[in-house]
């Protein structure tokens, strides 16, 4: 005789996939057999929730009723046994399980690394980093700065401070995976028993779930909001240099660790000066008069104050002079970079009538 799906979940034909999925949950953690259940309706109530929960093969039940065994669906002959669609048989180590016979081919495929538990995956629960590109002037990145900004990201939720159970309930160990996290995944062939272990779908890993979701987050931990994010630039950061802060980051979910932030710094080009490292570059024009007399040149610094540039008789177009600790502010902390100046002599393209005199008296002098 034909099991009545429905009926085994106490849901009407007409009930949506949520309605399923409540029935379902409260029936299994009722006939659970390691809270005492009954084993046989434990499988029964799996069975019907495999079928009413996969819309393919629903709608394949609704409409052959008697005459369905669900090998349209993939998964023919499981003997009421609690399997998903990838043919692989769910529950925890020490299950019993009926045989199933599936194609040699894919089961050749997939056969090989099973048997061992799966490798420990990152906290499901850690908040997503969040990535900020900053633009900074020359000046800002000598001095450090600091800058502010405006970032959408998941914070804990005020109501249940982050645990995504509503206040007043509790929140209990995961009836499927028993608080681990994991499912063992079983799959029996002629060839022998295969066994995977994968991240339980009923907690998405996290071992536990609430009592009763929050109201406000649905159960997730963490709501949606706008936050001012204040980001220290420190002193002698380099163009595309990227900035970790620590636990910066989205809320982790339902009270797990908070992401990071990552903040790249894009330094803007300067009127003035060229960076390279931490040394400035910089050139300034001198006099004829001034590369064969000599004298003093005032050059501006990083800083915003001038220094004097002692230039030497003789000196050629090119010369450059180097100006010790005048440069960037080192990231370490410790010291500056040096500032170097290129002079170039100035060649006048129009003269004076009496620049022009005073140049041919030098040329009959021989200069």
């Amino acid at each position: 005789m034909a099991k009545d799906y429905y009926k085994i979940l106490g849901v009407e034909k007409s009930a949506s996939a949520d309605d399923i999925k409540k029935a379902y949950r409260n029936l299994a953690h009722k006939y659970h057999p390691d809270k005492g259940g009954d084993a046989e309706k434990f499988k029964e109530i799996n069975e019907a929730y495999q079928v009413l929960s996969d819309a393919q093969k629903r709608s394949q039940y609704d409409q052959f009723g008697a005459a369905f065994d669900g090998r349209g669906a993939g998964f023919g002959g499981f003997g009421g046994q609690n399997m998903g669609q990838d043919g692989w048989f769910w529950g925890r180590p020490g299950a019993d399980f009926d045989v199933q016979f599936e194609d040699l081919g894919s089961m050749m495929e997939e056969m090989f690394g099973f048997g061992q538990p799966a490798k420990k995956r990152r906290d499901p629960k850690k908040g997503k980093d969040i990535r900020l590109d900053v633009e900074v002037n020359l000046e800002e990145a000598f001095t450090g700065v600091d800058k502010e900004f405006v970032v959408s990201m998941n914070r804990a939720c005020p109501r249940c401070d982050g645990s995504g159970a509503e206040p007043g309930t509790k929140i209990n160990e995961c009836f499927s995976c028993r608080g681990t996290g994991q499912v063992q995944q079983i799959k029996k062939t002629f060839l022998g028993s295969f066994t995977k272990y994968v991240i339980c779908p009923e907690c998405a890993g996290e071992g536990y779930r609430p009592e009763k979701p929050c109201n406000v987050c649905k159960g997730d931990g963490r709501v949606k909001k706008d936050e001012t994010v204040r980001v220290t630039i420190p002193s002698g950061v380099d163009n595309n240099q990227v900035i970790r802060l620590e636990h910066k980051g989205e809320a982790g979910r339902r009270q797990g660790k908070p992401g990071d932030l990552y903040v790249r710094i894009f330094v803007k080009a300067h009127p003035v000066f060229d960076r390279k490292g931490d040394d400035l570059y910089m050139a300034e024009n001198i006099t004829m008069a001034q590369a064969a007399l000599g004298g003093e040149l005032e050059v501006p610094t990083i800083e915003g104050k001038n220094i004097l540039l002692k230039i030497p008789q003789g000196t050629e177009s090119g010369k450059v002079f180097r100006v010790s600790g005048k440069g960037i502010t080192r990231f370490s902390g410790f010291g500056r970079g040096n500032m170097y100046v290129q002079v170039n002599v100035d060649i006048p393209k129009k003269l004076t009538k009496k620049q022009k005199e005073l140049l041919e008296k030098l040329r009959e002098e021989g200069l």
